[in-house]
């Protein structure tokens, strides 16, 4: 009897994920937001909970971002247009992704967590540091590993000095 061959997902390294996230915040950091969209699955959804409840359910819980694959859509394409002012001129970013660890396995998807740091540059304001960690659920499709969740878990327990965070975590 012939032996199947292991699930895409469970050979998957610490390596390649590590290539997906740094991957990710350079497209990020670059604007290159149509390369980025590239990246998630079909039913990919993007969140920001709320600081004072990270593991609540975006259901039933107030979530800064809650966004589904045709509300992302929508943000790429209001972030990319000019008459954004809450990104027009755009704000710089530099993206700092560590500890990235892999949580836990499936078949055919993959938990993964790690820290960010994220220096956002806009306009004549001083530099603002957003402090968290990254939930990704990832997913291998086609024998590419896409983004099926991201949750950006932040640190700060007081949002409104950080400013609007209309730009992508």
């Amino acid at each position: 009897m012939k032996k199947k061959a292991p699930a895409r997902a469970a050979r998957i390294t610490l390596g390649e994920v590590e290539e997906l996230l740094f991957r990710e915040a350079a497209l990020l950091d670059e604007w290159r937001l149509d390369e980025w969209f590239g990246l998630l699955t079909e039913d990919a959804r993007y969140e920001v909970p709320s600081n004072d409840r990270p593991d609540a359910d975006p259901a039933s819980t107030l979530f800064t971002i809650a966004d589904d694959i045709d509300r992302i859509r929508g943000r790429v394409t209001r972030l990319k247009d000019r008459n954004a002012h809450a990104e027009f001129p755009r704000s710089r970013t530099r993206r700092m992704i560590s500890n990235v660890r892999i949580v836990e396995r499936s078949v055919t998807e993959l938990r993964v967590e790690a820290n960010f740091v994220v220096y956002r540059f806009r306009r004549n304001e001083s530099a603002r540091q957003y402090v968290g960690r990254y939930r990704h659920l990832l997913r291998a499709e086609r024998g590419r590993l896409k983004i099926a969740r991201r949750q950006a878990v932040l640190d700060a327990m007081e949002l409104g000095s950080m400013g609007l965070v209309s730009f992508i975590l």
